[in-house]
């Protein structure tokens, strides 16, 4: 009898570790998804349309103007 109740105690420790560990794991893969996620489809196309923005800024403007000797150091490096 006494074995009979090892093995319910042990099994039951079992299911409660096993649980509780599948729970931490879930939590952290949604918070993972949720935060891959946030930055796909939240941030990702703001910084596209800013990049996008400074890109159609820059050929507006024209060609790129720096001094003379920022291009003199350029161009030594």
């Amino acid at each position: 009898m006494g074995t009979l109740l090892t093995f319910l105690a042990v099994g039951l420790v079992t299911l409660i570790a096993a649980g509780v560990l599948i729970s931490v794991l879930g939590a952290l893969l949604g918070l993972t998804f949720g935060v891959a996620h946030f930055l796909l489809f939240k941030i990702a196309p703001i910084m596209f349309i800013g990049w996008l923005g400074l890109k159609l800024f820059d050929k507006i403007r024209g060609k790129r103007r720096i001094s003379v000797s920022d291009q003199r150091w350029l161009d030594e490096g």
